[in-house]
């Protein structure tokens, strides 16, 4: 049989059992949402972590399948699509069971896991037909900065530049803009392209992004592709910028301009980019979802300030504007499967003492306020939790002034040294600007605790509740 025939009956063999399980509900596509930094791979590496290690010692108190005595195994199985990159659990277990242990390297690229989950079936019809049942849950971990690429898709350049010039302009932004608003200024958008030239200012915009996102914590970037290129480092695809003087040119002009003008030039890399990079991680990774959970880090934005906090209310926003959210039935489970519960977890939630989750979490209900609207309107099932993946400290009380207080116990992630804090009490509600005038937050960040081993379940606070929430109701 010739090749191609053997790798079409293959392609055909996978799609049909893709279609199986979701025909009896025994599959679920999860969309693991965040930026950098939000804790994805740490997330990814504890879910599974938790179920292939499930023992005596699980804290697992919420998730009814392994409560109710029905929970068998689970192990990771070969994912369905071969072309991608597999997430490297192995490597990411390791760094947190070593002495001393350490964050899992973040996410630079796509990669998937699949996991089988055996289970003893309890309400549904397939206890009529068998005493195990197997859940697959397949999962994809991609850089969180790309997804804030997804809402270019409906824009034009010009619209996108005109976005984009608004932000610079504004606060914190406009400052460390300014030397790149006036360079731009200085070019003659009509005049034949100088590819050097491009790939200068674009250098030098990706420069500017690098230190909006690491150095000042801001979250809106884009493209998300320009300060994580994976492998299209140095292509000419990511060597364009927007343009900020469009309301000193004429539009006629521009949409008459060829590509062997600088902004025609600029027109086409963008329009390309859309085409090639960005819309075909849509198609690939994006319309087939049928859970999601997004996993923000709101400590690090309290400490950087009101700016900060704001651009990661607006990053949320864009992110699930891409995605399709949707009740769904027999039919559309097949053919057009819409993600139907959706989770929203505040992370690094044990960098703050347990009588702060509450504000945490309530704190992360109001930050998504505008998005949970939506999506009950649409009948989608929501939860907010405050969780933290792999634990990093412990809990207790110390004397400070004759009296007892809260505290957190761990070590630096700067020098691993051990000690003992109270990081400050969590806004209830989103904070006004003035709120940082009168509070100043240091919430540390903290290296993950030592190991019980390598096969053990790692310490953790609501993954039990998490799995109940994702999985719970397709274990039934």
């Amino acid at each position: 049989m010739p090749l191609i025939e053997k790798e079409l009956i293959e392609k055909i063999r996978v799609k049909a059992n893709v279609l199986k399980h979701r025909a009896i509900d025994q599959h679920i596509n999860l969309a693991v949402t965040g930026l950098s930094r939000s804790g994805k791979t740490a997330f990814i590496t504890s879910l599974v972590n938790q179920l292939i290690n499930e023992n005596a010692q699980s804290q697992m108190t919420f998730f009814s399948t392994m409560q109710e005595g029905r929970f068998i195994a689970a192990k990771r199985v070969p994912q369905k699509n071969l072309h991608i990159a597999r997430f490297d659990y192995d490597s990411a277990a390791q760094a947190l069971s070593e002495e001393p242990p350490h964050w899992p390297a973040p996410t630079k690229g796509i990669s998937q896991l699949r996991i089988a989950i055996k289970y003893q079936p309890k309400d549904s019809f397939i206890k009529y037909t068998t005493n195990a049942a197997t859940l697959f849950v397949d999962i994809t971990d991609y850089p969180g900065e790309w997804l804030l690429d997804l809402p270019m898709l409906n824009q034009t350049y010009e619209e996108w530049s005109q976005a984009t010039t608004e932000l610079l302009l504004q606060s914190p932004r406009a400052d460390e803009a300014a030397s790149f608003l006036n360079r731009i200024e200085s070019i003659s958008p009509f005049e034949p392209v100088d590819e050097k030239l491009l790939e200068d200012i674009s250098k030098q915009y990706t420069e500017l992004l690098n230190k909006f996102r690491h150095e000042m914590g801001l979250s809106l970037i884009q493209p998300g592709r320009f300060i994580l290129p994976g492998d299209l480092a140095g292509a000419p695809i990511l060597q364009f910028f927007p343009y900020t003087q469009f309301k000193h040119i004429d539009l006629d002009h521009y949409q008459k301009a060829q590509d062997d003008t600088l902004i025609g030039m600029l027109r086409a890399r963008y329009i390309e980019y859309k085409e090639r990079v960005v819309k075909e991680f849509y198609k690939e990774h994006f319309v087939n979802f049928d859970r999601q959970i997004i996993l923000a880090d709101c400590l690090t934005p309290l400490n950087n300030g009101h700016s900060s906090f704001k651009d990661l209310q607006q990053a949320i926003t864009l992110i699930t504007e891409s995605f399709r959210y949707g009740s769904t039935n027999f039919i559309s489970r097949l053919f057009s499967p819409k993600i139907d519960k959706l989770l929203f977890a505040a992370t690094k939630s044990d960098h703050v003492t347990p009588e702060q989750h509450g504000n945490l979490t309530s704190l992360l209900a109001q930050l998504v306020h505008p998005v949970r609207q939506k999506t009950n309107f649409d009948n989608i099932n929501t939860e907010t939790l405050a969780i933290s993946s792999v634990k990093a400290t412990q809990f207790g009380k110390s004397q400070h002034q004759g009296k007892q207080i809260p505290v957190v116990r761990g070590n630096q992630l700067s020098d691993f040294q051990e000690i003992t804090l109270y990081p400050g009490m969590v806004p209830k509600e989103l904070p006004a600007k003035s709120y940082w005038q009168d509070y100043q937050f240091k919430f540390v960040p903290f290296a993950p605790l030592v190991s019980t081993g390598l096969h053990q379940p790692f310490q953790h606070i609501r993954m039990d509740q998490v799995l109940e929430f994702l999985l719970g109701d397709k274990m039934k």
